[in-house]
């Protein structure tokens, strides 16, 4: 159902076929579901199994859960992670729900070798332990990389603070050149892969990355894989057995790794590793939180010799689902998704997470038992690979491309549930209102009986829901490629112990979270959330909400892009979207309240609830986001500029990044197509709310 464009010189057209077709589903299945599924239900008292719901919740099962699931170390694509996906599979289906496995074969990326020695001017050397000490015998996977290529480097070490350009730039100044060495990157805020490939192209010959967060000792794994999500031979399809893959030597995948080796590394080494550096000296800012015993960016007087040694290989992996098949409207998907690899143990990332969503299949089976079935279908969903770059769901939702553009009503993420305090959330806008109501019924961890929305937001009653701005993790393929509004929950910010050997059910008992309330309460929100948008009578979408985001981003973009190009057009269509938007708030609540039945009432509330499901979509482009068409979203997704700030409209976003290199006829061309690009997916989502054929 990809909308067609608009002609720019007519803004206000007729609606394009997509638009109308999207309708004409929206009536065709309204008189479907009236005639032959709703005849069939019987009134279910959804309020009082939600209150159930949260009664039912105990910490000591989550607590039980996670144990088992970080027993043992289960990187994606080993025995390890195998036996994994089959205990989430029992689980599931012990409890008596519908269960299916989806298995791909994709491209995974492990550790042969890796090793890092100094060498000194007198000949002598010393070499750098990797691994996190108590953890070298083999049971955790070494340090690396995944996706860096294999390569030895023997040169001078660079300290480039975060890796940005603005570092290099700085670093030229100086009279400092990275070419041929080994820099030393700090991760904040750019990717892995994003730090590796910035420092390629400055001709550096290897990178190194340390944290700041946590431990000096923990090492942080992670993928250096760029320029997209899912498995790298089957960009756009799905990986499944048998089925068409591009050779590891094909340009379209090689482009998706980075040209120079890469290692992890503990801030204990690269305080050691830094602290012997010559050269200019540190700029004071560039310090952070380590203390360095010499003061120089380097290179010299010493020399690294750094090997990594990798083997890229197809890996089967195993995504595990239980479905609850809906009594009203079971063509329509609520889904509910975690992955499950993790690195080394996993109790944060992921699994969490996974224990949340084991807790929400158990209490949802009890609920079942009680005489309970959502109106809608619900999923949970156990991905597999995620830590490689969304493989296992962006997979999925490839192959059901068509099903989940016609059928999926929300998708809701939980990833690392459990990091820290401080409960935060990102969402779609038009959720921001069904998820702060499920906030006020769901009791905050470690608080004298106040609510979760009453810890979120003491002072000043104002809950900020962030944005899904990122591609960080698997709401991704749902929202930015598919166009399915999504949400993403979770406690703490950043864990002291992510993707280190320590990230164990030793670390959660003892400072993640100990009587295991934040997991409760996740899994309270999550959960109830779900429930709202499976068996509320009228999804409780608002895009008012949506409006008003959108009209705050064209007046800040005013800023962006100048006075040469105008943004009049998102003004328009903005306008437009909010006075339709209002309509249906109208409209929803006469629907939602109205007591009464009748084929006539319910034929428009699906009619209703179909225009709410689909309006995502409008916001997607078939075309997708320059040089990154995988990306359809036009308001949600990532820049092609690894340090671009701005955290919507990546489109816009981009081509004023590239019109730093372009004439200002040029600027305003590209700039200027962009704006109509993102007006023109307004006036379609405004179009499919508003409904009707013209």
């Amino acid at each position: 159902m990809a909308k067609q464009r608009l002609s720019s010189s007519g803004f206000f057209t007729k609606p394009t076929t997509s638009i109308i077709l999207v309708l004409l589903i929206c009536m065709f299945s309204a008189i479907y579901y009236t005639l032959y599924i709703h005849k069939q239900s019987q009134p279910i008292d959804y309020p009082r199994f939600h209150d159930l719901f949260l009664a039912a919740a105990t910490n000591s099962t989550l607590a039980s859960y996670l144990r088992d699931l970080t027993r043992q170390p289960h990187l994606a694509g080993t025995s390890r992670a195998l036996r994994t996906a089959n205990y989430v599979k029992s689980h599931f289906s012990n409890l008596g729900l519908e269960t299916e496995v989806a298995e791909y074969s994709v491209l995974l990326s492990y550790p042969k070798h890796a090793s890092l020695e100094v060498r000194f001017g007198n000949g002598t050397a010393r070499v750098f332990k990797l691994v996190e000490p108590g953890y070298d015998d083999g049971v955790v996977v070494v340090p690396y990389h995944a996706y860096s290529p294999s390569g030895s480097v023997v040169a001078g070490a660079v300290y480039v603070n975060f890796g940005r350009e603005e570092d290099y730039k700085a670093l030229e100044a100086m009279g400092v050149s990275v070419k041929g060495c080994v820099v030393v990157v700090r991760r904040d805020g750019l990717s892995r892969g994003g730090a590796a490939e910035i420092a390629a192209g400055r001709g550096a010959a290897a990178v190194l990355m340390y944290t700041e967060e946590g431990r000096e000792e923990g090492v942080e794994r992670g993928t250096v894989m760029v320029g997209g999500l899912g498995d790298p031979l089957t960009p756009g399809w799905a990986a499944v057995e048998g089925g068409e893959r591009l050779g590891v030597e094909d340009d379209e995948v090689l482009k998706r790794f980075p040209k120079i080796p890469s290692l992890p590394i503990s801030a204990r080494v690269a305080v050691e590793i830094l602290g012997l550096l010559g050269g200019p000296e540190v700029p004071k800012e560039w310090m952070g939180r380590l203390t360095f015993r010499g003061s120089g960016v380097g290179p010299g007087p010493v020399m690294l010799n750094l090997t990594y040694l990798g083997e890229k290989k197809v890996a089967s992996i195993q995504n595990v689902f239980a479905i609850i098949r809906g009594s009203e409207e079971p063509d329509r998907y609520i889904l509910l998704g975690n992955h499950r690899d993790a690195w080394t143990y996993g109790a944060v990332d992921p699994n969490s997470g996974t224990a949340a969503l084991l807790d929400i299949a158990r209490r949802y089976a009890l609920l079942m038992q009680l005489g309970w079935r959502p109106r809608r279908t619900i999923i949970l969903c156990s991905w597999d690979a995620e830590e490689f770059g969304m493989i296992g769901s962006t997979e999925w939702v490839e192959q059901n491309l068509l099903r989940l553009r016609s059928n999926g009503v929300a998708y809701l993420n939980v990833d690392c549930a459990v990091q820290g305090s401080g409960f935060s959330a990102a969402a779609t806008p038009q959720l921001d209102d069904v998820l702060i109501e499920v906030t006020k019924k769901v009791h905050s961890p470690y608080s004298d009986g106040l609510t979760v929305f009453e810890q979120w937001s003491p002072a000043s009653g104002i809950t900020k829901v962030q944005r899904l701005t990122g591609a960080y993790s698997d709401f991704a393929p749902f929202l930015q490629h598919v166009g399915i509004p999504s949400a993403d929950i979770f406690y703490g910010q950043v864990a002291p112990v992510y993707h280190t050997a320590y990230d164990s059910y030793e670390w959660m008992m003892s400072s993640g979270d100990p009587m295991f309330q934040r997991h409760v309460a996740v899994a309270g929100v999550w959960g109830l959330l779900a429930l709202r948008l499976a068996d509320d009578l009228v999804l409780p979408f608002n895009y008012s909400k949506y409006a008003e985001e959108l009209e705050g981003y064209t007046k800040y973009l005013s800023n962006l892009v100048g006075g040469d190009v105008s943004l009049d057009p998102l003004y328009t269509s903005t306008k437009k979207l909010a006075s339709v938007a209002y309509e249906v708030q109208v409209e929803a609540k006469k629907l939602g309240t109205k007591k009464r039945s009748g084929d006539l009432l319910v034929l428009k509330r699906r009619m209703l609830n179909d225009r709410l499901m689909l309006a995502e979509r409008g916001f997607t482009d078939s075309d997708g986001l320059s040089e990154r068409n995988w990306f359809k979203h036009l308001i949600y997704g990532p820049s092609s500029d690894y340090e671009n700030k701005q955290e919507y409209f990546p489109g816009i976003a981009d081509a004023v990044f590239r019109s730093a290199k372009e004439n200002k006829l040029e600027r305003k061309a590209s700039t200027g197509h962009e704006i109509w690009r993102v007006a023109r997916a307004v006036e379609s989502v405004a179009a499919i709310l508003k409904g009707g054929p013209f």
